[in-house]
């Protein structure tokens, strides 16, 4: 039997989460990563995606769509500070268009007068990420 790990979700509206589980499924701004019991520490920035939690109590998986955000990975627990969170069966095509759009303003915003591009880059990532996040979740 796997060892559990303490899990904490909070956005600033709320705690969504706080449970012992086998893992999580990290969406990292470097890339994804499961973290189990006695991971080696490390912080990280996220992108927005689906964070998956499996062996939760009753054994369900639970999945949360979150906008970016960061984790504090410490062996015996995981604390997700996410800048927008919800359970994704709350997730529909309304909610992410919205999002979506959000990020499509920033982004033109930013192409107007952003000459380094920098942020131009940054904004229009974001944009791809929350439209593949969209086609996962919803379709």
């Amino acid at each position: 039997m796997a060892a559990k790990m303490q899990f904490d979700l909070v956005s600033p509206e709320r705690r969504l989460a706080s449970m012992a589980v086998d893992a999580v499924q990290i969406p990292g701004a470097d890339g994804d990563l499961t973290a189990m019991a006695d991971h080696a520490p490390l912080i990280t920035t996220l992108r927005p995606g689906v964070l998956r939690v499996d062996g939760a109590e009753g054994g369900a998986e639970s999945a949360y769509f979150i906008t970016g955000g960061f984790a504090d990975v410490a062996g015996p627990a995981i604390t997700v500070l996410a800048e927008q969170a919800m359970p994704a069966s709350e997730v529909t095509a309304d909610v992410m268009d919205g999002f979506i759009n959000q990020a499509r303003a920033a982004y033109d915003k930013l192409r107007d007068v952003d000459a380094s591009q920098t942020g131009v880059d940054a904004a229009a990532k974001l944009v791809a990420d929350l439209e593949l996040v969209k086609a996962q979740l919803v379709g």
